[in-house]
């Protein structure tokens, strides 16, 4: 199959299919996990705790799988291993009854994830390479919260018909199947994504260390990650504080991932033509939302939460494109785990200091994710200058 911008189009379109079967399942977990640790007698700062404690090792899991990209060129092993173990702890969650057990599971998710990601995004850096790294990696994040817009709908449906958690959880076990058959689709047409990339491959390797446009912005995007308010502690205040009502919480997450989906796509291609003041942009959005969504009533926590979705997305599309941008192929794996883990160690320390914050003061909680996310515009405005 020749190397083309078409081909790169559809190994993109490829991955973005896996992904898309793959948020259905965990998100539309996710959409429900802080009520459902509530129900199994959680408090707040057990779901920021949890949320953030996921999230670290996740990301900590990332440093290690993408050394271990660039070491191997196993990308597809990686990947295998990583959607399994990701997929798998879903539908296992309907088995919980206990909120240490489900907190377990949450974490395992995330590990799952942790372990594929930056094999994944370095194959995806490769064919972005052919299209342009902002609309390759908004166009897979399109498909991305294409799916995590359905998920959330899919478990709403389930629960407003049978006011089962459980049954929710077990229903995701369907898109998890057709995830990780199309994944094998996919290794089948495409086991050497490389090729999208063959020019820069051919480029010899660049001695030393990473450059340092590439700390300047990790150490933003870890701000970032600070001051991010993971969506289960959004959805605890809107049912313990009766803002929403319980079935309609993972609608809102739907819209948000909607909201999130086209935004990704939008921005992704705004980042080709204007770079780094996109993702600027983008942080306003993510400040802004928190203040809505925790100050607001019914209307205006929506308003919030789309906000917030609409930082995510830009957010999504434009931070692993720059890394590409900013990093050769052959350094790009560790480069993308570091970044990973820089960015889960500040969002487990950010969620857990916003999840025990909101137990005692709400507008101190508040005031730190917005603090932290502007805080973070410097340093990415200065990275852009170095680079």
């Amino acid at each position: 199959m020749p190397v083309s911008r078409q081909s790169a189009t559809r190994f993109i379109i490829a991955l973005g299919t896996i992904s898309l079967f793959s948020d259905v399942t965990y998100e539309g977990a996710r959409s429900v996990n802080g009520p459902f640790l509530a129900m199994l007698g959680a408090g707040a700062a057990v779901v920021g705790i949890v949320s953030g404690a996921g999230e670290l090792v996740g990301y900590l899991l990332r440093l290690f799988s993408g050394m271990a990209a660039d070491r191997t060129r196993a990308y597809w092993p990686l990947v295998i291993t990583g959607t399994i173990i990701n997929l798998v702890a879903v539908p296992l969650m309907a088995l919980a009854h206990h909120w240490v057990l489900a907190s377990a599971l949450i974490v395992l998710e995330r590990a799952g994830k942790g372990i594929r990601t930056p094999a994944r995004d370095v194959m995806l850096s490769q064919a972005a390479h052919a299209v342009g790294r902002g609309w390759g990696f908004g166009l897979h994040e399109f498909m991305d919260q294409t799916g995590a817009f359905v998920g959330p709908l899919v478990v709403a449906l389930v629960l407003h018909e049978a006011h089962q958690y459980s049954l929710g959880y077990a229903v995701l076990s369907i898109p998890a199947g057709l995830a990780i058959l199309t994944l094998f689709v996919a290794i089948r047409f495409y086991p050497n994504p490389a090729r999208f990339e063959e020019s820069a491959a051919k480029q010899p390797s660049q001695n030393g260390g990473l450059p340092r446009a590439f700390w300047m912005y990790v150490a933003g995007a870890g701000l970032l990650a600070a001051g991010f308010v993971d969506f289960p502690l959004i959805a605890f205040h809107f049912q313990t504080k009766s803002i929403v009502p319980p079935g309609q919480i993972p609608v809102f997450y739907a819209v948000a991932m909607g909201v999130e989906a086209l935004t990704a796509l939008g921005f992704g291609k705004l980042f080709d033509r204007v770079g780094t003041p996109t993702l600027a942009s983008g942080v306003l959005f993510s400040a802004a939302s928190s203040p809505l969504a925790f100050f607001g009533s019914y209307y205006v926590a929506l308003a919030g939460v789309v906000l917030w979705a609409a930082g995510m997305g830009a957010q999504q599309s434009t931070l692993r494109a720059k890394i590409a941008e900013l990093v050769p192929q052959e350094k790009r794996g560790s480069a993308y785990g570091i970044f990973n883990g820089v960015y889960g160690v500040l969002w487990f320390l950010g969620s857990s200091a916003i999840g025990i914050l909101y137990g005692r003061s709400l507008a101190a909680a508040v005031s730190f994710a917005v603090v932290a996310q502007l805080a973070a515009i410097p340093l990415l405005m200065m990275g852009r200058k170095l680079s």
